[in-house]
């Protein structure tokens, strides 16, 4: 377990199941020093803090922008969560994802046949959001569903089974699947720009979920003004680890490290569990000093 955290979601992110009190009692439970909520495009969490339980807490957010056609996730680490940017990122998100709902539904009934409560997905759902993670939990749900080979994969003992339902919307609502609804997102550079606005690091989220191993989107990425790479993620394979390492060292960019816990949308990913080793993490804190962001 490591004692540093840079990524984790509140309530606040449409797919995030806690609170911002009962991820700081859980922060200091599991040993942590220093955390960072990066919610999906909202800094509302930081209008709930009240007591970190003595844990180092760096404002932050996860923005989701474009490049080349492709989506992506870029972590900003000491913003203002005051700038009225991101309350207008996060109401135009919002709206949507609103609009798109019911058109995603209806995709994921058509190519996989799946039987959904409809009343219950829009009492579960923040917003009136129609979220991959919570249609996958309300289908599991329903007896009729267990039988559905588009749906086997994700109960207990299935292939898909260790994070079912972000595993269903990475399967089935992701970019380039079937039950993808285009969101019009903000470009990369135009995220990192206001990031250095603000005077904070702009950090490339989970490369091995986006960019993968291709060497020539990474390439073309390397070249705008990041700050960091999330070499050390839950979703992250040893050989993912090397190679996104060795980019970041090669570029010199600080190597940074996150669960993206979320709570139960990811039941396998343990707040705290980054695989960073430890002397690599005592640098991370001694480069998170030098650039303000803890003591």
């Amino acid at each position: 377990m490591n004692t540093i955290d840079l990524h984790m979601h509140s309530q606040y992110s449409i797919d995030g199941e806690f609170s911002v009190k009962e991820l700081c009692e859980q922060a200091n439970h599991n040993g942590l020093r220093v955390m960072a909520i990066a919610d999906h495009n909202s800094t509302r969490a930081y209008h709930d803090v009240t007591d970190t339980k003595g844990v180092q807490l760096i404002p932050a957010i996860e923005l989701d922008c474009t490049f080349q056609g492709h989506d992506f996730h870029l972590l900003g680490y000491g913003i203002n969560p005051e700038a009225k940017e991101y309350a207008e990122i996060e109401k135009d998100i919002i709206t949507q994802e609103q609009q798109a709902s019911a058109q995603r539904l209806a995709l994921l009934r058509e190519h996989l046949h799946i039987y959904i409560d409809e009343e219950e997905l829009k009492r579960r759902s923040f917003h009136g959001i129609y979220v991959a993670e919570t249609i996958c939990e309300i289908a599991m749900e329903d007896a009729r569903n267990k039988d559905n080979p588009h749906m086997k994969p994700y109960y207990f003992g299935g292939a898909r089974s260790d994070n079912p339902y972000v595993n269903f919307y990475w399967d089935y609502c992701a970019q380039g699947k079937v039950a993808y609804v285009p969101i019009h997102y903000m470009s990369m550079e135009k995220a990192i720009a206001l990031y250095h606005s603000q005077h904070a690091l702009a950090v490339l989220a989970h490369p091995g979920n986006n960019v993968k191993e291709d060497a020539a989107l990474l390439e073309a990425l390397l070249k705008l003004p990041f700050n960091g790479i999330e070499v050390y993620s839950s979703y992250h394979t040893p050989e993912q680890i090397a190679y996104y390492k060795q980019a970041a060292l090669q570029h010199n960019l600080l190597i940074t490290c996150g669960s993206d816990f979320h709570g139960k949308t990811k039941p396998s990913v343990t707040m705290g569990k980054c695989h960073m080793p430890k002397e690599e993490e005592e640098m991370l804190y001694t480069q998170l000093q030098a650039n303000g962001l803890c003591k």
